[in-house]
C-alpha cells in the first residue's frame, strides 16, 4: 500500500517534500502531479525503480522513458542542446512541452532508446513538481499514470485509450503498484504534453498536445 502525501499545490511543506526525496533516494516509486497528466516516476539513477516503472507500464527497454529536470541549464546537462535548439527551448520552458533531444553519458541507457541515443525532456510549469526536483537534485522520470498506453512514431508514451477517471480512482488503482503518492489535490488531466524533436537540422513537432499552437511559432 502506497503512503499519501498531501500537499499544497502552490506552496508545498517542506518537511512533505524532503520527506518524499528521502523515499525517491531509496528506490521509490511515486505517483504525482505534472502540468498536464499525472505521472508514475522515480529517481532517473535509481536503476530499480527505473525498471519497476518500466514494468508498471508493460514498456520494453527500447522505448525511451521521458525525464523531468529543473531548468534548461540541467536540461543541458543531460542532453546535448544546439544553439537552434535553445533558442527554441528558451521561449517554452517551463510548460507542457517534451523535448527529444541527443542524450549525454549521463542519462542511464535504461531510459534514452538505445538505437538513436535520445531522450525526452521536459521542465514542468507545476510548484510541486520543481519542489521535488530542487530537493532530489537529480531529474525525476515522468511517464503518463493512464493505462493502457498508445505509442507515438518514437515510441513515447501518448494519447491514452482508457476512460477518464478521478483523482480517487487513479489512486486506487494505483495504490499497491507504487511506493508514493502525491497528493495535491488536482485532478487528473487528459492532456498530453507536446513533442518536439531537436535532433535533427529541422526542428519538428511529432505530437501536438497542450500549447503546440505556441510551439508552432518556433517551429
Amino acid at each position: 500500500m502506497a503512503k499519501i502525501f498531501s500537499i499544497h499545490p502552490d506552496n508545498p511543506q517542506t518537511r512533505r517534500i524532503e520527506e518524499i526525496k528521502a523515499a525517491l533516494c531509496d528506490g521509490a516509486v511515486m505517483l504525482y502531479p505534472t502540468d498536464t497528466v499525472y505521472a508514475i516516476g522515480c529517481d532517473l539513477n535509481a536503476k530499480s525503480a527505473v525498471e519497476r516503472v518500466r514494468n508498471i507500464k508493460q514498456l520494453a527497454n527500447d522505448k525511451p522513458l521521458t525525464f523531468l529536470c529543473s531548468s534548461l541549464s540541467n536540461v543541458a546537462t543531460y542532453a546535448i542542446v544546439s544553439d537552434s535548439a535553445y533558442r527554441i527551448m528558451k521561449h517554452l520552458i517551463p510548460g507542457p512541452y517534451t523535448f527529444l533531444l541527443p542524450a549525454t553519458k549521463l542519462v542511464p541507457r535504461l531510459v534514452q532508446n538505445p538505437k538513436r541515443k535520445t531522450t525526452g525532456i521536459r521542465v514542468p510549469d507545476h510548484t510541486v513538481c520543481l519542489a521535488l526536483l530542487a530537493a532530489l537534485g537529480n531529474p525525476i522520470i515522468s511517464t503518463s499514470a493512464h493505462l493502457p498506453p498508445d505509442e507515438t512514431g518514437d515510441g513515447f508514451v501518448g494519447m491514452e485509450t482508457e476512460p477518464m477517471v478521478s483523482r480517487v480512482e487513479l489512486f486506487d488503482r494505483l495504490d499497491n503498484l507504487v511506493d508514493v503518492i502525491v497528493d495535491t489535490g488536482e485532478e487528473p488531466s487528459y492532456e498530453v504534453s507536446t513533442i518536439l524533436d531537436l535532433t535533427g537540422d529541422e526542428p519538428n513537432i511529432l505530437r501536438q498536445g497542450l500549447g503546440w499552437e505556441k510551439a508552432a511559432v518556433w517551429v
